[in-house]
């Protein structure tokens, strides 16, 4: 039979050599929009997603047939596609492109064959019986009997923001939700910001869901674990899918609820191809397949707060924790009465003695410092020499354990030198502390006179690098064999920790004078939630407390920490947003780009400003001028970036829908030398 239907399909073929986002081919039979299929391209065959809407009007001889059709899995659905066209779009990204990078790598290589067996094989799994005896439900505490009665009150097509202190329940909320989606018949999405967040509330869903069908979709599984959860919640299979933000975009059929836990976090917004942010989507998607979405934290974003605030979003609060424990006592240690430091760990006096005591009596401290390694640079005191990284505008950092310096951004890595490069001086010393060094002299400064040591613990990523060893110190921390926890913000959210009664903060100063103007934002969020790591059990929670060092103790977000009081620090940054003209207060796009020049950067960037002006509705932006990046180097790159700003936001989208073809055609006209470039649509950063 001829090849006669003509048909549209969305494959990986990037913008920037100039083809469209979907490509026609021809087709011996008829096939439905979300249909697999396997098409050539080049050289290559690609996967593919036939598309719906009608293909172009190209003479059928320069049309090629496709190589195969994936009739073994049903089509994605229509949200599906309405969710990839419609992030395609926002974020500026190719739309097969985008597609195809948020399938299963391993569906890429199938062919009809060996997918055939890969269902076969999730069938024969899916028919082996489930345990059904669900643990016991707690009674809902009198806060959340109240929150779930508003939820179930609210309706569908609302996004609900629950602000719940850390302690007070909010998971309970969720799986009271997911559990009314289930006995709907519905499928439950519930997205978590980092893996190592994963398997503690699997475990917690599937406790209580027993006899229901729950799968985990993050980058921490095998290629096959991935396909393997991917189709069972495509084919209806999955009851909840467990995930970080690429989980946003799995086929759910039967979607009912999405839950974001810690909707807040920076780690739901992608950094690299299509910067999407994930809680974004997510309250889009609902809609479109007529969801719940549910958006929880102790410290919402800014955006969200101020949408709960104009209406759009139904705020729900848990001003409590569960069995009445209070909030940790925040205490500020005001470094500038405290004798200067000689060779100590960084903890003053009086936290030091705190700590003494919480191992006396048999409790748990955690002391957390956002930078890893020994010290953040080696320095020479004769020549003034550092260890720089010879390929990026940063210092390379000090790790002790294997006596290396080591770049966090390009990572390279050399050996410690035995004597200063320069100037050959064999006295070169660290300068500043990392989590490496503070374990180092906590557990110096903590040894009893006679000579007993205590049990210190550090997680951070150095520290979790191997298979395994998060869950075991996790483990080991739960059963009460470590007296001092030592981490980077890893250890400060989504742990119970049920025994640690004092946390600490090392050095949080350097975010209230960032640059940034979400520094002060995600500061106040990160404390928050370090402080919820104290007093969680109610035998602990009876003089928990959380220390904080810091230089500049009168500063308001430390006052609005000591009162707990998250509603006081978002009304004053948002009323700082709004004069300055900041987001939620105004809509934001960036363009980068990467060249090995920055003078080749800088002029595209300027090139594009001049095309940016031209445009329709340049009337409606901004455009200021280019800037480095703060590490404006990595890698032997140039990194700079040019701001574009709307006091509108389909303003700045009809500007970036003109200008990105514009750009792509400036980079193709070979007069900028630029290895790459991309836009960010909403930025975390500027």
């Amino acid at each position: 039979m001829s090849a006669t239907q003509r048909i549209k399909v969305a494959v990986e073929a990037p913008q920037h050599a100039g083809l469209e986002n979907t490509l026609d081919y021809l087709s011996e039979q008829p096939l439905s929009p979300g249909t697999l299929v396997r098409a050539p391209l080049g050289k290559r065959e690609l996967l593919g997603v036939v598309w719906a809407g009608a293909p172009g009007d190209w003479p059928e001889g320069e049309l090629k047939p496709l190589s195969a059709v994936l009739s073994e899995l049903p089509p994605l659905d229509p949200a599906w596609q309405d969710l990839v066209t419609f992030a395609s779009a926002y974020y500026q990204r190719g739309l097969g492109e985008l597609a195809m990078s948020v399938l299963p790598p391993e569906l890429h290589k199938l062919d009809a064959g060996q997918l055939a067996l890969r269902l076969r094989k999730l069938h024969k799994a899916m028919a082996q019986p489930l345990d059904a005896a669900p643990d016991t439900p707690p009674p809902p505490s009198a806060e959340q009997a109240e929150v779930l009665a508003q939820l179930a009150a609210t309706p569908l097509a609302t996004p609900v923001l629950l602000h719940g202190v850390t302690g007070s329940g909010k998971t309970e909320v969720y799986l009271n939700a997911a559990a009314r989606a289930l006995e709907a018949g519905r499928q439950v999405l519930v997205l978590v910001p980092e893996i190592n967040l994963t398997p503690q509330l699997e475990a917690r869903f599937a406790a209580r869901l027993a006899g229901r069908r729950i799968v985990s979709l993050h980058s921490g599984l095998t290629p096959a674990q991935r396909l393997r959860s991917w189709l069972a919640a495509h084919l209806g299979l999955a009851d909840l899918v467990l995930g970080t933000r690429l989980a946003v975009f799995t086929p759910l059929p039967r979607l009912g609820l999405i839950v974001v836990d810690e909707e807040h976090d920076p780690s739901y917004k992608q950094q690299e191809g299509a910067r999407y942010s994930a809680r974004d989507l997510a309250v889009y998607r609902a809609r479109l397949q007529g969801a719940r979405v549910l958006l929880g934290s102790a410290t919402p974003s800014l955006e969200s707060w101020q949408r709960a605030n104009e209406g759009r979003y139904q705020r729900l609060a848990l001003p409590s924790r569960i069995g009445g424990a209070l909030l940790p006592r925040v205490r500020l240690v005001d470094m500038n009465q405290q004798p200067k430091e000689r060779g100590g760990a960084g903890l003053s006096p009086p936290l030091l003695a705190a700590i003494r005591e919480r191992i006396a009596r048999g409790e748990q401290s955690l002391v957390f410092l956002n930078r890893r390694g020994y010290a953040p640079v080696l320095h020479c005191a004769d020549c003034g020499w550092k260890s720089g990284c010879p390929h990026c505008s940063a210092w390379r950092v000090f790790h002790k354990l294997d006596r290396t310096l080591r770049c966090h951004h390009c990572g390279f890595t050399e050996r410690v030198p035995r004597a200063c490069p320069d100037c050959g001086n064999l006295d070169i010393a660290p300068i500043g502390r990392g989590t490496e060094r503070l374990e180092e002299q906590i557990g110096t400064l903590l040894a009893a006179g006679d000579g007993t040591l205590p049990r210190i613990a550090r997680i951070d990523a150095d520290s979790t690098r191997l298979k395994g060893s998060l869950e075991a110190q996790l483990g080991a921390v739960h059963a009460g064999e470590v007296d001092v926890l030592v981490g980077t913000q890893m250890v400060t959210k989504g742990h119970d920790f049920r025994r640690i009664t004092l946390v600490a903060a090392v050095n949080p100063d350097s975010a209230l004078f960032s640059s940034d103007f979400r520094a002060p934002e995600r500061l106040f969020a990160l404390l928050m939630q370090a402080a919820g790591r104290a007093g969680r059990s109610a035998e602990h929670a009876q003089g928990a407390e959380m220390w904080v060092q810091t230089w500049h103790p009168q500063h308001a977000l430390y006052a609005a920490l000591r009162r707990h009081d998250f509603a006081a620090f978002a009304a004053s940054q948002l009323e700082e947003r709004e004069a300055a003209g900041l987001p939620p207060f105004a809509h934001l796009a960036m363009l980068r780009a990467d060249a090995r020049q920055a003078e080749q950067a800088q002029a595209f960037l300027q090139a594009a400003a001049g095309l940016a002006a031209t445009l329709p509705g340049a009337e409606a932006v901004s455009v200021y001028a280019p800037v480095p990046l703060p590490v404006a180097r990595v890698a032997n790159v140039e990194r700079m970036q040019m701001l574009v700003e709307s006091a509108s936001r389909p303003a700045l989208q009809r500007f970036l829908a003109a200008w990105v073809p514009a750009l792509h055609a400036l980079r193709r006209g070979g007069a900028h030398k630029v290895l790459r470039w991309a836009i960010d649509v909403d930025p975390l950063a500027i």
